[in-house]
């Protein structure tokens, strides 16, 4: 069970912090999905390694969610310089309704075709 999502705050936002956990959410769920696709390739990314580079994607989304509107604009300006799956994926986990979802509970088949529809790759 994971622990309760802290709302938005009253804290200063800082910008450049807040854009790395927004390239870094991308990122990481570029290779969770990756992963999760092609195990093979990488046979060294184990079942320890996904979960530990789970935790890092979720406090990443965490750190952009406790910014609330500040933190989906700035995964918004991302995505506008970089429209790729890893960005939208973002965007779509800070969307209401998406604060409790975990992403290793995510059916990926799903979010790929969401990622794809909205991309124009269906």
């Amino acid at each position: 069970m994971s622990a309760p999502i802290p709302g938005p705050s009253t804290a200063p936002v800082l910008p450049h912090i807040l854009r790395q956990h927004a390239e870094q959410a991308a990122f990481l769920w570029t290779i969770y999905d990756r992963a999760r696709l092609f195990p093979e390739e990488n046979p060294e990314l184990d079942e320890l390694r996904i979960s530990r580079l789970l935790e890092r994607l979720e406090a990443h989304l965490d750190g952009l969610r406790i910014a609330g509107a500040e933190g989906v604009k700035l995964a918004e300006e991302r995505f506008t310089e970089y429209p790729e799956a890893g960005e939208l994926f973002v965007i779509r986990m800070l969307q209401p309704g998406a604060e409790r979802l975990r992403v290793v509970e995510l059916d990926l088949g799903k979010v790929r075709e969401y990622l794809g529809e909205r991309l124009g790759l269906a």
